[in-house]
Order: C-alpha cells, then structure tokens, then sequence
C-alpha cells in the first residue's frame, strides 16, 4: 500500500500533523518507534503557559493554548486540561527587572501579560510565600496531562483513519519513483509525501536524507509529589525561567524548571542530578510554603528538542520535493498542535494563516546538503 503521507515521530507534532491531514482527504500512515506521544510529549510538565514561551512563538501559542482548552471539540477526547491564571515571580530586584523585560517584550507580541505587586500576586495565588517584588501575570495559562494526551491521539487517529504503526522503529528512508520508503521493523512504508516529525530525533532522522541540521537535546529533570490538600491554584515560575509549578486536580503537584540531568538522544534521560533535583524542589517550596509538608513520590529525565536559533523547525525539506518537517520546538508543548496544524494545512494546499519556520536558516551553506550532489 502506498500512503499520501507518511509520518515518522508519534509525539504531539506528528499526531496532531497526522489528524488534520487525514481530516483533510489524505490517507496517512504514523510510523513510531514506541507508544503515542510517550517520549518527549509522554515525559514534560504538561504546562501551557505564555511566560516561558520565545517572544516570534506567542502567537502561535495563543492560538495553540485555544486549541488545548478545546481539546475535546477538535481532538474529540479529554486531556485533563486545566485552564488558570499564571504567575512568573521575582524575588529580588534583578529578577524584577528581568521579568519586567521578558514581560514586555511578551506583551508587545500579544501576550497578555500584566506586571502586578506582590500583594496582588498573592489576592491570585493564596499560597505564595511572603517576599515576592513583582510578578507577571497571565490570565491564559495552564496545563494538560500528556498522558491522557497520548490516549486521546491513540483513539482521534484510529477514528480519521490514520494507520498507526507504534512500536515500530524507523531505520532509514529510501527515495524512490513517486515518492519514499520508510524503512521500518516491519518492512517498508511508501507514500508519495514524508513527514519527519520526530523532535530531538529529527537530526538523525534528517541524516537519513543527507542533510545537516544539529538538534540540541536537552535532558530536563522533573518530580511529582504525593497526593496533598490544595496548595496552589496557578501555574508558578520564577522569572529566571528556573521552575514550572503546578497542581493537578487529583492532588499531586508536578515540578520543572528545566534543571537538566543526565542522558543523551541515543539513551533518554538515565540519571538524575541529585542536587539539582534538591535546588529544583527548594525552589518550589520557597514559592509555594505549604509544600514543604509534603513527599516527593517520583522523580524522572524527559528529553527536549532545541535548534540553534531556539525556534522550530516547520517546513519543506530543501533541495528535497515532497519532503517535510515538523518539530524541535522549544516549549514545545504549548505551542505544538497549532504549529502542526499549520503545517497540515499546507500539505493540504491551504495558505496557513501564519508562517511556517523553514529550515534553511539552520543550514549551512557548504556543508547542510552532503547527500544532495
């Protein structure tokens, strides 16, 4: 059987790319190495904020953080979305300015964010510690649980007719007449348009095709505490971008930051950081008082992609007709379904209602198409 299209990576990018495709008329085939939205979509904070979002991104992530707070009307599914204020807190005067700059520069993009005292940010978030300077606040923020995600894409694919090769690893790509084959554990998949859509691992998935473009694979460490009372009803950061707070309806706080441990693209995250696992989790207590009381219950490494340039990679493939990418976005999450989705709408001849990121800034001029002469 020869496909449409063919997508290899199965995390958010790849599916939601994947759904609006198949929606669109396209008979689609999602080749990935695990389960749905398991890897980098499977192992994050789940946060959908604008705060920690590059200013180029916002946007698209307004537009994205509309699609995930009406996730079961285009998704058809519940993802456990919580839709709340978020604050960004500076504790001393350098963060206050820091934030003041970040805030702003936001701001002017179209984020609605608000600089307020510190005796506001606590009329929002009851559980702040005392000492906050400033904080930004936004009214659009909040955060999924990524693995109802998964679930959720598992069953929306299923239903658009989207072939679904999980556990299935790819191994390289041949180019042929009419097309490609994706080389895969279970034989070839052909279709006359690829999609590589596979994060952190685009870089070697690129390499397949001969082309050069380096992927920064960050390996954040992350915690979830035990199931407490109520200590937060906002999503928490601090305005040095160190920390990501939140707590789930069910009780369980998760905390991020992006405090980095060990671990590479080839092995996932291995090995924790004790010390920064302990900075990471005193942090959170000196924002929100009330979880000093409680118990960290798991602790874990999730990857992340990064270009040089820290803005996605969203575009045809140069030199190569037909050929696609989609990812390596940083704070990827937020902004991940409404980037996707644009891009589906150009597979599907549509003008995308915002620009793509084409990958030819990343490239370099002698050395990022060895495969193509």
């Amino acid at each position: 059987m020869s496909y449409d299209l063919v997508i290899v990576g199965g995390g958010v990018h790849g599916c939601t790319a994947a759904l609006f495709a198949a929606r669109g008329g396209m008979k689609v085939a999602l080749v990935e190495r695990g389960a749905l939205a398991r890897e980098a979509s499977g192992v994050n904070a789940g946060t959908l904020t604008m705060q920690m979002t590059r200013v180029a991104l916002i946007p698209y992530a307004l537009r994205a953080h509309a699609m995930w707070a009406n996730a079961r009307e285009w998704l058809g599914h519940d993802v456990g979305v919580v839709v709340c204020d978020g604050l960004s807190l500076a504790f001393t005067e350098q963060e206050a300015q820091l934030l003041s700059y970040r805030a702003g520069k936001r701001r002017e993009a179209g984020a609605p964010i608000d600089l307020i005292s510190g005796t506001e940010a606590k009329s929002i978030e009851p559980g702040l510690a005392d000492g906050v300077l400033l904080a930004g606040h936004c009214r659009v923020d909040g955060f999924a649980n990524a693995y109802l995600t998964g679930l959720a894409f598992q069953r929306a694919l299923r239903e658009a007719g989207v072939d679904v090769l999980e556990y299935t690893p790819a191994t390289g790509i041949e180019r042929e007449a009419g097309g490609f084959a994706v080389l895969t554990s279970a034989g070839p998949v052909r279709g006359k348009r690829l999609l590589l859509a596979g994060g952190v691992w685009i870089e070697p998935m690129l390499g397949w095709l001969g082309i050069r473009l380096p992927i920064k694979t960050l390996v954040n460490q992350l915690a979830v505490s035990e199931r407490v009372q109520p200590v937060m009803r906002t999503v928490v950061g601090i305005a040095n971008g160190l920390l990501s707070l939140k707590q789930y309806p069910h009780g369980t706080v998760v905390i991020g930051g992006g405090w980095q441990g060990i671990g590479d693209r080839e092995r996932g995250g291995v090995e924790l950081v004790p010390e920064r696992l302990i900075g990471n989790a005193r942090l959170a207590c000196h924002a929100i008082p009330a979880l000093r009381a409680a118990r960290m219950v798991r602790a874990w490494a999730g990857l992340e992609a990064e270009t040089a340039d820290a803005l996605p990679a969203v575009g045809p493939v140069p030199g190569i007709p037909d050929a696609y990418v989609c990812g390596s976005v940083h704070s990827g999450y937020t902004s991940g379904p409404y980037i996707a989705r644009l891009l589906a709408e150009h597979l599907l001849g549509k003008e995308p209602s915002l620009p793509l990121f084409p990958i030819d800034r990343l490239l370099a001029p002698a050395t990022g198409r060895e495969g193509l002469t």
